[in-house]
């Protein structure tokens, strides 16, 4: 009786075992299970265009580092990636906002777990044609030739060189940089100005402005930097990186380019703030929380400071530098 009873027990035991083994090979074989962990795996996320040159450097280092791990990004508009986001259809978006309140609820509603992570601060810079003497511009003229106000550079200063039409390029009409100007500059008004188009990505906005004596370009202040330099103060020669002062009228004293320092100590008007959002399940800390985390990491955030931003974490000693424009 015992030898049976122990007979028995053995085949429910492996049934049992037989049973898991079934329901673990099922579902390995799952094509769409998520085989990712904190640092191995591939993924896509989505990244504002504007951070294209500073998320393509994350990118580089953090592959180095985690061998087995690939994260592809996908550069698009802040508001097509947003939509994505908020749809599921991404796991991290990486741009110039973090989650509305409205937007926040609507995933913990559908039990999804939302997440912002501020990775540091990037300067809207405003570029002009080399050839332009008209090197500074308060935010007021900046707001006047955004709606229209002024239309010609001699409503400006009558002996601007070059003369004729104001022009205005953008990246892409859905950016980040657009939604920026119309938030922060405009407070909550569109812009209005005849002359303003946009686009399709940032390095068109660049060459527009090359070869076009009269436009200004506005674009991520990520874009500008000589990698050669180790001081973050030299740009693109092709261009000229125009001053903005807060008060009228703008001179030389009371203007700034977007460098670090004068971001850092709030100097420079026009800057905006790096968000990595997450929109996971609760409870999975995969590979896009990892890399997430990789770039407000030391070495993440040395990258951001090295291409002439401004990271959210670590200690930062400006020193005066006095440099010719």
């Amino acid at each position: 009786m015992k030898r049976t009873t122990l007979i028995s027990l053995t085949l429910v035991v492996s049934m049992l075992t037989l049973g898991l083994l079934s329901s673990c090979s099922d579902k390995k074989k799952d094509p769409n299970a998520r085989t990712d962990t904190y640092s191995s795996g591939n993924i896509t996320f989505g990244a504002d265009e504007s951070f294209a040159p500073i998320i393509d450097e994350e990118m580089d280092v953090f592959h180095s580092i985690y061998r087995n791990a690939k994260v592809t990004p996908k550069y698009m508009s802040e508001s097509e990636g947003m939509n994505l986001l908020l749809d599921d259809k991404l796991l991290l978006m990486i741009t110039a906002r973090d989650f509305k309140t409205s937007e926040r609820e609507n995933l913990k509603k559908r039990d999804r777990f939302p997440i912002s992570i501020f990775m540091g601060y990037d300067g809207l810079a405003l570029i002009a044609n080399k050839n332009n003497t008209d090197s500074c511009l308060s935010v007021n003229t900046v707001k006047k030739i955004l709606t229209g106000e002024y239309t010609e550079w001699s409503q400006i200063n009558p002996a601007s060189k070059p003369r004729g039409e104001i022009i205005v390029a953008f990246d892409n009409k859905t950016s980040s940089t657009v939604h920026y100007v119309e938030d922060s500059i405009l407070g909550g008004k569109p812009i209005t100005s005849p002359n303003v188009f946009a686009t399709k990505k940032t390095a068109d906005v660049i060459s527009y402005v090359e070869e076009t004596p009269g436009a200004i370009g506005i674009i991520g202040s990520n874009w500008l930097n000589d990698k050669r330099d180790s001081t973050n103060l030299t740009w693109n020669k092709a261009i000229r990186v125009l001053r903005i002062a807060k008060l009228d009228p703008a001179t030389w004293k009371n203007s700034y380019k977007p460098y670090q320092g004068y971001i850092y100590n709030d100097k420079y008007p026009f800057i905006r703030r790096i968000w990595a959002l997450l929109n996971d399940e609760r409870g999975r800390y995969g590979l896009p929380y990892g890399f997430a985390q990789f770039i407000i990491s030391p070495k993440g955030q040395m990258i951001l400071f090295k291409a002439g931003l401004l990271p959210a974490y670590g200690n930062i000693s400006i020193r005066e530098v006095h440099v010719s424009d």
